[in-house]
């Protein structure tokens, strides 16, 4: 593909198992898991193992089809919803979930989140507890006034968003408005906990190169002073890997609390 043009995920789609052997696999050559699956679970883990968020409900829009960004918040939150903006996106979370042939294997992951619990001997529980969480996959759209139509979900006691944002904004007003619309699914007084990759404007699944919003931190610590959500925690890890199919420069971890 002529490396000057890009793809929108949102409107051209992505390959989901590729996307996830490149960026979150147990594979020699995967050179991003200190940055895609360490510090992601890190930070959750260490939000809700340490009382920060509370609740219920979750409801996740994240890039692509990986999970195991979700292994702590199934411990704490009953009820999790996963919006997505693909079919495949959905198709690959259904053969996980519901154990079928050919599902993704997230055991590196799961054992993970074991190590961060301190309960290594029990691994399984990790994916199962995980599984029974999940109630909903839903298609999401961020075009309409409610994304998940026809569904109306419930206001959400937390919102995780990870890598997102930054691939359906073609620029700073698409951004606003889209988190805008995201923070519209919390409860007052609920949290979002956002994941973004900082100074990115490109990534490459195979030969596809996506488009990718760059921002800094401080532009989303003044975004989310925009929207009302009052900043509870906030980490940055710069980047851990050489690889150029991705021009990130570190990671952020960013909590905002919604205003009662």
């Amino acid at each position: 593909m002529d490396s000057t043009t890009h793809k929108f995920y949102h409107v051209h789609g992505m390959d989901s198992r590729s996307y996830l052997d490149i960026y979150f696999s147990n594979k020699e050559d995967m050179v991003f898991a200190e940055d895609t699956l360490k510090f992601p679970m890190l930070m959750i883990h260490y939000q809700f193992s340490t009382g920060r968020a509370e609740g219920t409900f979750l409801i996740d829009i994240s890039l692509g089809s990986f999970i195991h960004h979700l292994y702590s918040a199934s411990k704490f939150f009953k009820k999790i919803v996963l919006l997505k903006f693909q079919e495949k996106c959905i198709m690959e979370l259904n053969r996980w979930l519901h154990d079928r042939t050919g599902a993704y294997d997230w055991s590196h992951t799961s054992s993970a989140a074991a190590e961060l619990e301190g309960t290594r001997d029990q691994l399984q529980e990790k994916e199962m507890r995980l599984r029974s969480s999940i109630k909903q996959i839903l298609k999401c759209d961020f075009e309409q006034e409610n994304i998940s139509s026809p569904v109306l979900l419930p206001l959400a006691d937390c919102v995780i968003s990870v890598w997102i944002l930054e691939m359906i904004s073609k620029n700073e007003d698409e951004y606003m408005k889209n988190l805008e619309k995201t923070i519209k699914l919390l409860k007052p007084g609920g949290q979002l906990l956002l994941i973004a990759g900082l100074d990115t404007t490109y990534l490459f699944v195979g030969e596809e190169r996506f488009h990718y919003f760059k921002c800094n931190e401080e532009f989303v610590k003044n975004a989310f002073g925009k929207v009302g959500l009052v900043i509870d925690y906030c980490a940055v890890q710069r980047r851990r890997n050489v690889s150029d199919i991705i021009d990130y420069k570190a990671v952020l971890f960013i909590v905002g609390r919604k205003g009662e």
